[in-house]
């Protein structure tokens, strides 16, 4: 059985602000609770005007109050640039607030330009060849089984409480995958960033799975960008806006979401048409019935029933209706 679960980016609209966005954010939050989706996660972007989701464990605790069953999660921190022990208390206490409802998803992004992270790190350069470390040492916080050798043997992570956040990984190949499994968390393929080693990274992740305290099992989530209206022809007139603001955000220019009107009106040059080409490839755009047919063949190809959904048209009433009909399809 399909569960459909939200990754949240708060992509800002034109002509609203960070405030109206991160209410639709609620609004959205509670809408896919009462829908039935499993998780509502919040990424995690600085320096830039079009993103207003910069720090998922605020979201996460706004969330989790405004809504009583769904978990809520991130997707994810950007764990180079912090101490695994200080995003491991700090997800406890979420857990020690809305207990069996916290996840946390954990990347290895840099989270933006060089200036971006050494602002993050307070100058500090840190090592991405430290990500596996980190992971390693998160695990140990968050379920309180840091080794007797170990440089911080000894020290608590509190809050002492009784269940631990669910770790997850956020990747795009085999080796994301393949750490994911060696800690025994879930594992989340990015298709809505690059779809090309989907199938391989995910069939290593299960290949690999080590049983942890994390999870028993493989536990596996594929991301994908959803646009889902009454015909094929309007869901490729709403995925207009999308496709401009993901050609921009690839550009580094502006960053919010244009309307449509804009979008049609935009100079496309032959480049950039084949770059939204390119792009379409992390999307599934369409009528419920070619929207169900094409995530149910990316279901089956990356061997999971897990599905998250980011949808970043300009309209927040066509983003509701593509949930709402999603959750029609499937749940």
């Amino acid at each position: 059985m399909i569960e459909l679960s939200i990754l949240d980016q708060a992509p800002v609209s034109k002509g609203n602000g960070p405030a109206d966005t991160l209410r639709h954010s609620a609004d959205l939050a509670r809408l896919s609770e009462g829908l039935g989706y499993k998780r509502y996660w919040f990424a995690e972007h600085h320096s830039t005007r079009g993103l207003a989701s910069v720090a998922p464990e605020i979201m996460m605790a706004h969330i989790a109050a405004c809504t009583k069953s769904i978990r809520v999660g991130s997707g994810g921190v950007l764990l180079p640039q912090y101490s695994p022990y200080k995003v491991a208390e700090t997800f406890r206490q979420l857990e020690a607030l809305y207990p069996n409802r916290i996840d946390l998803g954990v990347g290895r992004s840099p989270g933006g330009t060089t200036k971006t992270r050494l602002a993050l790190t307070d100058g500090v350069k840190k090592s991405m060849t430290e990500f596996n470390r980190q992971l390693q040492d998160l695990s140990y916080f968050l379920t309180d089984s840091i080794p007797a050798d170990h440089a911080y043997s000894g020290i608590k992570t509190a809050p002492l409480i009784e269940t631990a956040p669910e770790l997850w990984v956020l990747g795009l190949g085999e080796n994301s995958a393949r750490r994911a499994a060696q800690q025994g968390a879930g594992y989340v393929f990015g298709h809505f960033i690059n779809q090309e080693r989907g199938e391989k990274a995910c069939q290593v992740y299960r290949d690999s799975f080590r049983a942890s305290a994390h999870f028993a099992a493989p536990a596996l989530l594929f991301a994908v960008f959803v646009i889902c209206a009454a015909t094929n022809e309007e869901a490729e007139e709403l995925a207009l806006s999308q496709d401009l603001w993901l050609l921009r955000v690839g550009k580094g220019t502006d960053s919010r979401v244009p309307d449509i009107e804009e979008a049609k009106a935009y100079p496309y040059s032959q480049a950039d048409r084949k770059q939204i080409e390119e792009n379409r490839k992390r999307m599934v755009i369409g009528s419920p019935a070619t929207v169900k047919r094409r995530l149910l063949e990316l279901a089956e190809r990356y061997g999971t029933e897990d599905i998250m959904v980011l949808c970043n048209v300009f309209d927040i009433e066509a983003k509701k209706e593509t949930y709402k009909r999603l959750a029609k399809l499937f749940l």
